[in-house]
């Protein structure tokens, strides 16, 4: 049996008519920049969301770039944030002319609150959590820590979109929250695309100035800025599959479940708490990681390490003081991603599990 990790094709005939109906409608009316579904998409993604203001934009790293761009974030500056995520969360913060400060994750992947106030210094002015593998950190409680010091949040929700805490969903907490919407996301485009939302009038003018050359009217330039514009058809292809949203998480999580049952004796499976996870990966912390790895792909099963180097360990940022992040320098060795798409089968997944107790021992 061959498992990929995520399979990308269409293979659902109605969902591609959709798809390319809403195509051909952007193609007929020619608005191929900002057109009309633009507009309907942060509409819903305001609605979604439960927030006042949304700004379609060309990537999540476009978003949280501009996101602090909004709030004169640069040199001289520091943005506290997770060494677990993918480089383009701290990339943002170095290119605003930042510094990333660094705190060590929990057991749940997701940053420690407990730690976070020790980082707090006189520079500090943006706490960015990332609600990694599609579950919410202890947004609540950074939200009380960032009041108490007079600092910003903004959300890294590029994995957690329709994840939420009793109701609120992920990208209502922060002072500005930003997703990802590239193929790989759980609400996904065909391409790079991404998302801020605001309940700030201000920053929501600034963005959408930002994500266009930094005009105003699309003619007067009030801040220098590139081209950040989500296109229509990506606009248009999202509002489709936002319609299947709801089943594509209540999917998943019944994989999850499948999984969490089947090897919680074997290796350590994410749990469920009050933040409704939407698994945009199903990460075990197994031990053997790379042997266990190398014994799936011999089996037809593909993996994935999401992320094998941590942030401040990459080339471009070994320059920066060491951080004490003892835990992620530990769980990044261990984590594992095993395939948990949607369109898995019953009979893939328990394939997947009885591949994993083999390697154990655990049949």
């Amino acid at each position: 049996m061959k498992i990929p990790y995520r399979d990308l094709s269409i293979k659902n005939l109605i969902l591609r008519k959709e798809l390319l109906q809403a195509v051909n409608r952007v193609l007929s009316h020619g608005r191929i920049i900002l057109g009309p579904e633009v507009r309907q998409f942060e509409k819903q993604l305001m609605q979604f969301c439960q927030k006042k203001y949304a700004i379609g934009v060309n990537s999540g790293t476009d978003a949280l770039y501009l996101a602090l761009r909004s709030l004169n974030i640069g040199p001289g500056d520091e943005v506290i944030t997770t060494p677990l995520s993918w480089i383009a969360t701290v990339n943002a913060i170095a290119v605003c002319g930042a510094t990333p400060v660094f705190v060590d994750i929990s057991e749940d992947l997701n940053i420690n609150v407990d730690l976070i106030e020790a980082a707090i210094t006189p520079k500090t002015k943006v706490i960015l959590p990332v609600h990694f593998t599609g579950k919410l950190c202890n947004i609540l409680r950074i939200m009380e820590i960032a009041a108490k010091h007079d600092i910003f949040v903004v959300e890294d929700s590029a994995q957690s979109f329709g994840a939420h805490i009793n109701g609120a969903m992920a990208g209502s907490f922060g002072h500005i929250n930003c997703f990802s919407m590239n193929p790989m996301k759980v609400l996904c485009s065909y391409g790079e695309s991404g998302a801020v939302v605001t309940d700030d009038e201000h920053l929501y003018q600034k963005i959408m100035s930002l994500r266009y050359a930094g005009t105003v009217n699309k003619e007067n330039c009030y801040y220098p800025s590139l081209n950040d514009r989500i296109d229509t058809i990506q606009a248009a292809m999202i509002l489709v599959n936002l319609k299947y949203l709801t089943k594509k998480i209540e999917l998943r999580r019944k994989i999850a479940k499948f999984y969490t049952q089947a090897l919680k004796d074997v290796v350590i499976c994410p749990e469920e708490d009050d933040s409704s996870h939407v698994y945009y990966s199903y990460t075990i912390i197994a031990e053997k990681r790379d042997e266990l790895k190398e014994y799936l792909c011999s089996k037809g099963i593909e993996t994935k390490i999401q992320h094998p180097i941590l942030m401040p360990y990459h080339t471009a940022y070994r320059h920066l003081s060491k951080f004490s992040i003892p835990v992620a320098e530990s769980l990044v060795n261990k984590i594992l991603c095993v395939p948990n798409e949607e369109n898995l089968t019953f009979k893939q997944a328990n394939y997947v599990v009885n591949c994993i107790k083999e390697f154990y021992g655990a049949c």
